[in-house]
């Protein structure tokens, strides 16, 4: 018998392959950048080529991140914050806002940060803004830039007047007193003032070299694939990042595949964002470059409540809102199923991934089996009861940020999501676990908005807290991020199988790639992570601080 030719072959490994049809194995080969063989020793010998005895050491498949945020994240690596400020009320805030601004005559803007908490309940005006900056532009961003206050200046600036419409009424707006703008904005309503400065003033260089940093990151823990959640209002700066993108793999040096995406965050541009949709999807087809998939921010963070709730916030009984009704979903998906295009939708609280859920419903009865949209619902913080079974039921996709689930972000500990939420809500967070077992689809992401340093960007990170729900002392996470005790839904903690799985096999399947990525199969292309460390049996807590030895991409090593 004839053997095989084969670029690398591999013998005495432990293989964890993501393939339910062959979960275990000992040995591969790979051919011309694709998985020739999976399985036991004795199948190597129809194969010649290098050997490499990997004397016991674990194999898995590239990392498939399905929700995070490339463009944004160079945004916000050229982003001021500002001047960070500590303060027990609005006065001392103010006053120490007027005195730097004092000690640094000149600027075209000032820029400060702070926690909405520190206020005590009191909120900026743009008049007292105005008092201690009258002539230049000043912009206080909340802490988790999902809300910004600005003086009369940056509203002339970009045009905002008492007659402009809210983008999405209850959930992006602006903050209005007796009909006038009081130069609070929250959501969508306040990011052009956030990036309007990198908007205007962005260089090719400084994309390049962002992008360059993330392409790093994903080099050195082994990240293959990726879902980019866009740039939300600003889509022009998002399709430059991807056209750079799409030049790196027209020249090969894209070793990294990214579904991308379009961002719709305003009802009113409904029909002009699934038109985007098919211009990025003609104009972004390069090997390891797609997109295929409209973005959709139903709702916002539960921090400043704008995350749209079933059951109103506990303490101050207000509800959230959607940017689109069941209807309108509906509505949508049959256009984009027209069109062969995909939904991806931000569903931080409950009933914003009730009404997805609804307006699947909707489509599917009239669509029946011509119905093709893969529907993913992100974060899913909270979820009603009765619509946990619903996305097996509706063949839903639940993405998840798993390290998000020891219950402290952003610094804030369960109790103060059991203040917001009430106690049985707060308990009941993150149910990953449950949609599991349900049969539904799960997959895993990291979800940050900056690159910083990339330690929340990673994976095993994700990995550790999804199956302790904890970020205990031996864990690799900010101080801030410390618990003492498991998030009190602990029962929703994953095996490491299950977070494994959900960081391959099943990411494939949500970005629809699974018959090329996502498992260690032949014929698939050879994206595969060498680890010292057995991921099978390492010990979950510091599981963190895992990282690959050798990371492969279509056959080739990387690192």
């Amino acid at each position: 018998m004839s053997t095989l030719q084969a670029d690398k072959i591999i013998r005495n490994a432990r293989i964890f392959t993501s393939d339910h049809s062959n979960p275990q194995a000992t040995a591969l080969a790979v051919n011309d950048g694709k998985f020739v063989y999976v399985g036991d020793e004795a199948g190597l010998s129809a194969y010649e080529g290098e050997v490499t005895d990997l004397g016991g050491r674990f194999i898995m498949p590239g990392i498939i991140d399905s929700h995070v945020h490339i463009t944004t994240g160079v945004g916000f690596e050229y982003v001021d914050y500002g001047e960070e400020i500590a303060c027990s009320g609005k006065k001392e805030a103010l006053d120490i806002m007027e005195k730097y601004i004092q000690n640094n005559p000149g600027l075209e803007r000032y820029r400060f940060m702070l926690e909405r908490a520190s206020l005590n309940g009191e909120d900026f005006v743009k008049e007292e803004l105005d008092a201690i900056c009258p002539d230049h532009e000043l912009q206080i961003l909340e802490a988790e830039v999902h809300s910004v206050w600005v003086n009369s200046k940056i509203l002339e600036k970009h045009g905002i007047t008492d007659d402009t419409p809210d983008p999405a009424p209850g959930l992006a707006y602006y903050v209005r007193k007796d009909g006038h703008l009081t130069g609070n904005a929250y959501e969508s309503a306040g990011w052009p003032f956030v990036f309007d400065y990198i908007k205007a003033h962005l260089t090719d260089e400084q994309i390049a070299a962002a992008v360059s940093r993330w392409i790093g990151f994903c080099k050195e823990y082994g990240v293959s694939s990726v879902f980019d959640a866009g740039f939300p209002e600003h889509n022009d700066v998002h399709e430059r990042i991807y056209a750079h993108l799409r030049d790196l793999d027209r020249q090969g040096k894209l070793p990294v595949y990214v579904d991308g995406c379009y961002v719709l965050t305003n009802r009113a541009k409904m029909k002009e964002a699934i038109e985007e949709t098919k211009r990025f999807n003609r104009e972004f087809d390069t090997e390891h470059l797609k997109v295929h998939t409209l973005k959709i921010f139903m709702d916002g963070t539960m921090k400043i409540e704008t995350a749209a709730m079933v059951t109103p916030y506990a303490d101050t009984g207000v509800s959230g809102a959607t940017t689109l009704n069941a209807e309108e979903i509906a509505e949508v998906l049959k256009e984009l199923n027209k069109a062969g295009l995909d939904l991806h939708l931000h569903t931080v609280g409950e009933r914003s991934s009730r009404v997805v859920l609804d307006g699947v419903e909707m489509a599917k009865k009239e669509l029946g089996d011509g119905f093709h949209v893969k529907v993913t619902c992100a974060h899913l913080w909270i979820q009603n009861d009765a619509d946990l079974e619903r996305f097996a039921e509706l063949g839903v996709i639940a993405n998840y940020t798993p390290a998000w689930h020891s219950g402290v972000i952003g610094g804030n500990p369960y109790e103060f999501w059991s203040k917001l939420l009430g106690e049985k809500r707060a308990s009941s967070m993150y149910r990953c676990k449950t949609l599991w077992d349900s049969g539904a689809l799960v997959t895993w992401s990291s979800d940050d908005v900056a690159y910083g340093d990339f330690s929340t960007w990673n994976p095993y990170l994700g990995m550790e807290v999804g199956m302790t729900r904890n970020t205990g002392k031996k864990t690799k996470a900010a101080e801030e991020a410390r618990t003492v005790d498991a998030l009190p839904s602990s029962s929703e903690g994953m095996s490491i199988e299950e977070m494994l799985l959900g960081f391959t096999i099943n990411g494939a399947k949500q970005l629809g790639i699974e018959d090329k990525k996502g498992s260690i199969a032949v014929g698939k292309d050879a994206d595969y992570l060498v680890f010292d460390n057995d991921l099978l049996t390492a010990e979950h807590e510091g599981f963190s601080y895992n990282k690959p030895k050798d990371v492969y991409f279509c056959g080739e090593k990387l690192n």
